[in-house]
């Protein structure tokens, strides 16, 4: 017979012994390779979705729900929670923690068995918010691979390390601006929304945590695909202290064919990829494509 649970939160959140009873009772222990700490503090779940600025006819996304911490804060907010867990133990288990401690909002929640970055749909209506802590291996992946898949989403807020954080909402120039930056600009608005302190975790990871918001906006025009514009940005990464010329030499073909490209889109071939923003990598992509329909 199961073990009756008493809930102490008013709201039925978890707290630190309830996060570690679980935990005991379900015979799980919090894997590195998977990422997995769990949020012990209710205040800090609470505090993730009064930012999230989320509608209550939301159907929200939730990666790695863990033992349901902040999936027991999303219920009472949003019309419905599709938890996206991996874990065999974890993702059997979300929906009974749930009617356990929130039998009034449990049929808001569904949980899906599967590795985010192999989700290409979803029960139910389209998802149009993404709030959830990632699991900081995998956090940048997950991020752009949901971006991707559902344009629905129209707010995103994710707790990330926080220098996956300060990346993610680096503008041009910064020295912490790259890859991730430009990309995540490709769907949306991106800030740092606050910090989030080691001790509110079980067990308290290496590093300290921020919130990365995103608000979805149309990409840049141009006839460019989003790989096309991807590809353009990759190529002046990898070798970020090179000017554009060098490094985007590969990707045209030769030094002088990224630069003709370059002088058509506007951009100095003497520039490095740190100084441009999306729209940017955007009109150099549209001028190689111009390039070539031309000969």
């Amino acid at each position: 017979m199961r073990q009756s649970v008493r809930v102490t939160d008013p709201d039925g959140l978890l707290g630190a012994a309830d996060v570690r009873a679980l935990a005991e009772r379900l015979g799980v222990r919090p894997t590195k390779q998977r990422g997995q700490n769990f949020v012990i503090d209710g205040n800090t779940v609470r505090r993730i979705v009064r930012t999230a600025d989320l509608l209550v006819d939301d159907v929200v996304i939730e990666v790695g729900p863990g033992l349901g911490s902040l999936t027991l804060a999303l219920l009472p907010a949003v019309a419905r929670v599709v938890a996206v867990e991996i874990d065999d133990v974890l993702a059997s288990a979300l929906a009974e923690t749930v009617s356990d401690r929130r039998p009034d909002l449990a049929e808001r929640l569904v949980v899906v068995h599967a590795d985010a970055l192999a989700v290409t749909g979803l029960p139910g209506p389209p998802p149009t918010a993404l709030v959830a802590n990632l699991p900081y291996n995998v956090s940048v992946p997950v991020l752009l691979h949901l971006l991707e898949v559902f344009p629905s989403l129209r707010r995103v807020l994710v707790m990330v390390q926080a220098e996956v954080a300060d990346r993610l909402a680096a503008g041009p120039g910064s020295k912490v601006y790259g890859v991730p930056s430009v990309k995540a600009r490709w769907y949306g608005d991106v800030a740092r929304a606050g910090s989030v302190g080691r001790t509110v975790f079980w067990p308290a990871p290496n590093v300290d945590s921020g919130l990365v918001a995103l608000t979805r906006h149309e990409p840049p025009e141009t006839p460019a695909s989003r790989e096309q514009v991807f590809a353009v940005v990759d190529a002046a990464f990898a070798q970020r202290r090179k000017t554009l010329r060098a490094a985007l030499a590969g990707w045209a073909g030769s030094a002088a064919a990224a630069e003709e490209a370059l002088r058509r889109a506007g951009v100095d071939p003497g520039a490095r990829g740190e100084m441009l923003d999306v729209a940017d990598f955007a009109r150099i992509a549209a001028a190689r494509l111009t390039i070539e329909s031309d000969r």
